[in-house]
C-alpha cells in the first residue's frame, strides 16, 4: 500500500507542476528579453545575444563547448592536489580523468572511483558540480533548437547556442536545484566543508566524511546527471536519508523531462501534441514499472523465494517498492542515481532496467535529450505510417522526405553501434573476465550494462564489473562521447533542415499525431526497435539468467 501512495504522490506532484513550468520554460526560450547578469556572461564570451546561428553553427558551438569542458574538466581532476579543500588528495590519473571528464560533461556521470576518497571539496564543486549545471543546459539547448525546427518556417536558423545554454542556467537549473538543496537539507541531507570525527561504542575515533553533499545531490538529479557525492550514491545516508527524500528525488529526476512535453507543445502552438509525447512516455514508464517492481517485491527468481524476499543490495528504509521506482526513474531517464544495487537485482528487473536505457532513454528521457529522442522516433513512425498509407509523411506541419530521414536513421543507429560494438570488444578480451564479478550470463550482462549505460549517457552500472583497467576507462569514456555528440550534431542537422521548410497545411488525408493511435502506433515502433537490435544479446544475458 505504501508503494502505491508513493507513486500517487509523485504523479500528483508532477501534474500540479506540469503546466507551470513547461510555460514558463517556453517563455524562457522565446522571449526577446535578456537579463543583466546573462548580458555580463554574453559580454564575458563575447558572442551577440541578439544574432542567431545556422544549424551547422549551433552544432560547433556545442561540440566546442563540450570539448573544451572535457580538456578543463581534466586539469582540475587531475591537478586536484593544489587546489584549496583538496582534503589532501592525489590528482587523478590521466585515463581516469580522461573517463570522469568526458562522462560528466556528457551528462552520464559515469563513476569508476569511490568520490568521498578521491575528490576533494572544490574539485566535486568547481569540477562536477559545475557539469552537473552545463551539461543539462545543454540538452535543453538542443530540444529547444529541434522545437524551433517545427516551429520556424523558411528560416536558415536555429537561434543562438550561448543564449539558449545561459538562459537555461540561469533561469531554470540555478533556481531550481536551489529550491532542491534546501529541501534536501530540511530531510538531512548533509550540507558542510569538512569532515566529522566521532568515537563509536566501542571507543575507537572514526572520520565520518561530510562536504557539500545536498547543493550537489539537487542539481545531479534535476539534471538528469546522477553521479554521487558518495560511492553509494543516493543509497548513502548522508545522499538520501529517508523515505521522504527518497520520493523527493525521484521526483526531481522526472520534473524537468515531463515539463519538457509541455514546453514542447506550447512553442509549436499545438499542446495536444505535448500530451501525446508525454502520453507515450508515460505508457513506457508505468509498463517498465509494473515489471521491475513485480521481479523485485514479488520474490519471483529462485534467491529471492528462498530467502523470502528480494532485499539483496537495497537498504532496508526503502524496501523494494522504493528501490524499484528509483530504478526504473533513473534508467528511464540519463540520470543514472542509484538507491539500490541493480547488479543484486532479480534478472527480469535488472533486465527491464537495462531495456529501459535500450529504449533510448525516452521514458522521459534525460532532460532534454529524452524529449529530443522521441521526436526522432515520432519521425520514424509517421514515415512508416507514409509508406503503409502511400503518402508523404508529416509531423506538426513538416514533410519527412529522404533527408529527414537520413538523419534520424544514423540516429537509430549510432547508439546502439557503440554499445554492441564496445561489448563485443570487451568480451572477446580474455582479461575482462577478471573484470567481471560474475560468471557465464549475469558477468555477460554487467558487460552489456556498462556500455548500454556509457552510450545512452545514463551513468549507472551493474556494480560487479571492474572498470578502472585502461582499455574500460578508454573505451567507455569513447562511447559516452560518441553516444553524445554524434546524435546531438544528427538532431541539430535535421532541425536545420526542418527549419528551412515552409508550413505543410493540414488536410483531410494528414494523419493525426495528437490522438490515442499515434501515441499507440509511437510506443509499438519504439518498442519493435529496440528487440529488433538488443534481443540477441539480451537473450545471451538477463535473459538466459532468467531461464536458468
Amino acid at each position: 500500500m505504501g508503494g502505491l501512495v508513493s507513486i500517487t504522490v509523485l504523479l500528483a506532484l508532477l501534474g500540479v507542476l506540469y503546466v507551470p513550468l513547461g510555460d514558463y520554460m517556453a517563455r524562457v526560450f522565446t522571449t526577446p528579453r535578456h537579463l543583466r547578469v546573462e548580458r555580463l556572461v554574453y559580454r564575458i564570451v563575447g558572442v551577440s545575444p541578439d544574432g542567431e546561428q545556422s544549424p551547422k553553427s549551433y552544432a560547433m558551438s556545442v561540440a566546442a563547448f563540450s570539448l573544451v569542458s572535457i580538456v578543463v574538466l581534466m586539469g582540475i581532476l587531475m591537478g586536484q592536489s593544489h587546489l584549496p579543500m583538496s582534503r589532501d588528495m592525489e590528482g587523478m590519473p590521466f585515463w581516469m580523468a580522461f573517463n570522469t571528464a568526458i562522462s560528466f560533461v556528457a551528462n552520464t556521470n559515469w563513476q569508476s572511483y569511490a568520490g568521498e576518497s578521491t575528490l576533494g571539496f572544490t574539485a566535486q564543486m568547481a569540477g562536477l558540480a559545475v557539469q552537473n549545471f552545463l551539461s543539462a543546459a545543454v540538452g535543453i539547448a538542443v530540444a529547444v533548437a529541434l522545437i524551433r525546427g517545427f516551429a520556424r518556417s523558411r528560416s536558415g536558423s536555429l537561434g543562438n547556442f550561448w543564449v539558449d545554454l545561459t538562459r537555461g542556467t540561469v533561469r531554470i537549473l540555478l533556481p531550481l536545484a536551489f529550491a532542491g538543496a534546501v529541501v534536501l537539507m530540511v530531510g538531512g541531507v548533509v550540507q558542510t566543508f569538512g569532515d566529522t570525527s566521532a568515537t563509536t561504542l566501542m571507543g575507537d575515533p572514526q572520520v565520518l566524511p561530510g562536504g557539500p553533499v545536498a547543493s550537489q545531490e539537487s542539481i545531479k538529479l534535476l539534471g538528469t546527471n546522477g553521479g554521487g557525492f558518495f560511492n553509494a550514491n543516493s543509497a548513502h545516508p548522508f545522499e538520501n536519508p529517508t523515505g521522504l527524500t527518497n520520493l523527493f528525488e525521484i521526483f526531481m529526476i522526472l520534473l524537468l523531462p515531463v515539463c519538457l512535453t509541455r514546453t514542447l507543445g506550447t512553442m509549436v502552438g499545438h499542446r495536444r501534441q505535448g500530451l501525446a509525447v508525454l502520453g507515450a512516455m508515460a505508457a513506457l514508464w508505468t509498463v517498465a514499472l509494473a515489471v521491475t517492481t513485480w521481479a523485485e517485491a514479488g520474490a519471483h527468481a529462485p534467491s529471492a523465494q528462498a530467502a523470502g524476499a528480494a532485499m539483496e543490495g537495497k537498504e532496508t528504509r526503502f524496501g523494494e517498492w522504493a528501490s524499484s521506482l528509483f530504478a526504473v526513474a533513473t534508467t528511464g531517464t540519463s540520470t543514472g542515481a542509484v538507491n539500490a544495487s541493480h547488479d543484486s537485482m532479480t534478472p527480469v528487473g535488472g533486465g527491464a532496467a537495462m531495456v529501459n536505457m535500450m529504449l533510448g532513454e525516452v521514458a522521459p528521457g534525460g532532460v532534454g535529450s529524452g524529449l529530443y529522442g522521441i521526436l526522432i522516433m515520432a519521425i520514424l513512425t509517421v514515415f512508416l505510417c507514409g509508406l503503409m498509407v502511400g503518402r508523404t509523411p508529416e509531423l506538426l506541419g513538416k514533410k519527412i522526405g529522404s533527408r529527414e530521414m537520413t538523419f534520424v536513421a544514423l540516429y537509430a543507429l549510432a547508439t546502439p553501434t557503440l554499445v554492441l560494438t564496445g561489448t563485443a570488444m570487451a568480451i572477446a578480451r580474455d582479461s575482462s573476465a577478471d573484470a567481471m564479478g560474475n560468471p557465464d550470463g549475469h558477468g555477460f550482462s554487467e558487460v552489456l550494462y556498462a556500455y548500454t549505460s556509457a552510450a545512452n549517457n545514463n551513468g549507472s552500472a551493474f556494480g560487479g564489473i571492474t572498470v578502472t583497467s585502461d582499455f574500460f576507462q578508454i573505451t567507455l569514456g569513447l562511447a559516452m562521447l560518441l553516444g553524445r555528440i554524434l546524435p546531438i550534431v544528427l538532431v541539430l542537422l535535421l532541425a536545420g533542415s526542418l527549419a528551412r521548410q515552409g508550413k505543410v497545411p493540414v488536410t483531410t488525408g494528414t494523419l493525426p499525431t495528437h490522438r490515442p493511435l499515434f501515441v499507440g502506433m509511437l510506443v509499438g515502433v519504439i518498442v519493435i526497435m529496440t528487440a529488433l537490435t538488443y534481443f540477441p544479446a539480451l537473450a545471451l544475458g538477463p535473459i538466459a539468467e532468467a531461464l536458468a
